[in-house]
């Protein structure tokens, strides 16, 4: 397993506690990520900068994820989905990594996590932020036809 694999892994666990429970204090976070990765320095850093960003734009990455899950309220997803999504959102739109990396990443740990279903459900959502982040197109996509309160997916919508 790539060591930036596991990274996201680690990250990923913090991401779901958070979505669950609350997030853990910041000490707290970085302590559990230093001891799940022996304190390398570099994948330390990682992790930190993917999992704080990841939680600081949160509420910007889940109107794109909204959007573009048609008949999906984020709410209504499965939490593994949903934060796999969340942390390749952050990668596409804040971070170095290739946005194709990024997208393959989420798609690995979705089928190691999520169910028979989900890595076609991330891949597809994944995908077309990709494409809208490289067109350039998110300002006006997240505009055009956003009805305000955001998730309206009724619980008929499966």
């Amino acid at each position: 397993m790539s060591t930036r694999r596991r990274a996201r892994e680690i990250v990923l666990q913090l991401l779901y506690e958070a979505d669950i429970n609350g997030s853990r204090d910041e000490v707290s976070a970085r302590r559990f990520i230093k001891s799940r990765l022996q304190g390398r320095k570099a994948l330390t850093a990682f992790s930190e900068s993917l999992l704080f960003g990841t939680l600081k734009h949160r509420d910007e990455i889940d109107r794109h994820l909204g959007r573009l899950a048609k008949g999906w309220a984020l709410g209504r997803m499965a939490v593994t989905d949903r934060n796999v999504m969340r942390m390749s959102g952050y990668e596409i739109l804040h971070s170095e990594t290739p946005g194709r990396v990024a997208v393959n990443e989420a798609v690995v740990l979705i089928k190691r996590y999520g169910d028979k279903n989900s890595p076609r459900f991330v891949n597809g959502i994944l995908d077309r932020l990709l494409k809208e982040f490289e067109a350039g197109q998110l300002d006006a996509a997240a505009t055009a036809g956003q009805p305000s309160g955001g998730d309206t997916a009724s619980s008929d919508d499966a």
